[in-house]
Formats: structure tokens, sequence, C-alpha cells
């Protein structure tokens, strides 16, 4: 769906992901979703607070994931 969105979890992420990272990503799927580039003056606001809260959501699926066999060396 959302191409250029990328994983922003880890191993794909070596580090844990920005607030800058998890807002692109927002920005992208709220773009994708709504099929508005950029919004008309009449609906900044609710495509603000959409970009803000999948950037709260993520945040929230991010720091809840429990990668398992990461770090670990294949055989």
């Amino acid at each position: 769906m959302c191409r250029s969105i990328k994983t922003l979890r880890p191993p794909a992420l070596p580090e844990e992901a920005t607030e800058d990272e998890i807002r692109a990503a927002a920005l992208q799927y709220v773009r994708k979703v709504s099929g508005f580039r950029a919004p008309a003056a009449h609906n900044r606001e609710v495509f603000e607070r959409a970009v803000e809260e999948v950037a709260r959501a993520t945040e929230v699926l991010l720091a809840g994931l429990e990668v398992r066999g990461a770090g670990r060396a294949s055989a």
C-alpha cells in the first residue's frame, strides 16, 4: 500500500525509530488514505490531527512489539 513507508522496528532499523521517522510514516499513511498530498485549508486541522494520532499509535505499537530472535546469528 504505502511503499515509501519503511519498516521502523529492528532488525530492519538498527536502532530505535526517531520521532521524525515515526511522523514521516504517519504522514505518508494519512496522505495515502485521504488521497491528498497536502490538505486544503478547510481540511488541514483534521489532516494534522490524523497524522498525530497515527504517530501516537505507531509509538505504542513499536514500544509493545517483542522481536524474537533479533541479534541472533544465523547458522
